[in-house]
């Protein structure tokens, strides 16, 4: 899953407001990943000086796409929180590139090395698989599906085991400083990092040139939750797929469509809460 950077001026007081948001299932459409039905509203926040960055699990080549579809470069964060990119798009002064994470190779490394036989034999690696059952499970087909497997620094994943076998495995990965983290399709090894993480970071950079500043976070599934917990406005798009009882976050705006309706549904809610 996006960032979003919006400098919203109010009748008495100007904030700069960051709103980090998810993609998938989030911003686009769960099946299509399509847009289209919000991108003009999508412009006229940025032509208005809104800056939207994504905060994504995607890949950074899926992400550069998404990019060229909107027709505008983007500053992003790309696998889960790994990197951080284009900041000087917001600001010349801030950094063009953060990495956070280890590179996958180190990590497969230390998933090899360290993690018991019984466990990674239950570990399928979407990598592994046949170009057709990577397709069934990711949704993508040909260069859509090459770009979300060309990865740098996370590994996805199923995990064929039962809950106290995944326990198991997330107890180990902690002590590796490593993460397992749950997408909308599949799973991701990751190093220790997250999208609240990097989320933090970049609010800390960017109150280095401007301290006013409200945060909002759009997401839809369980690997957004900590990222809304951090923020000022948490909102969750509608997931049929994800129980609301589970969210246990104060003042959670959700939308009461799906996504991408249900993105500009929750972003209006949460500008308005501002003014």
């Amino acid at each position: 899953m996006f960032i979003i950077y919006v400098v919203f001026v109010l009748m008495k007081k100007k904030y700069t407001v960051l709103i980090f948001t998810d993609l998938d299932g989030s911003l686009l459409h769960r099946d299509t990943f399509k847009f289209d039905n919000i991108v003009n509203y999508l412009k006229d926040l940025i032509s208005k000086g809104v800056i939207i960055i994504p905060n994504s699990s995607k890949t950074e080549v899926e992400i550069l796409e998404f990019n060229k579809e909107l027709g505008i470069n983007l500053p992003y964060i790309s696998e889960n929180g790994s990197v951080v990119n284009g900041l000087n798009e917001i600001n010349s002064n801030l950094p063009e590139k953060i990495i956070l994470s280890r590179d996958k190779e180190e990590i497969l490394k230390s998933f090899k090395k360290e993690i018991p036989e019984n466990l990674r034999n239950k570990c399928q690696m979407i990598s592994k698989m046949s170009e057709e059952k990577q397709t069934k499970i990711l949704g993508l087909t040909n260069n859509d599906l090459h770009n979300a497997l060309d990865r740098k620094y996370s590994i996805p994943l199923i995990f064929n085991g039962k809950k106290e076998d995944k326990n198991n495995l997330l107890k180990i990965l902690k002590n590796l400083n490593l993460t397992l983290q749950q997408g909308g399709r599949v799973l991701n090894l990751c190093d220790n990092v997250n999208k609240a993480k990097s989320m933090l970071k970049v609010i800390k950079i960017y109150k280095k040139i401007e301290k006013n500043v409200k945060i909002i976070a759009v997401g839809d599934n369980y690997n957004d939750l900590e990222m809304l917990r951090s923020s000022d406005i948490p909102c969750l798009v509608f997931n049929d797929q994800f129980k609301l009882d589970e969210i246990n976050i104060n003042n959670c705006l959700v939308s009461k469509n799906s996504a991408p309706e249900g993105w500009s549904e929750v972003v209006k809610m949460a500008l308005e809460k501002i003014e």
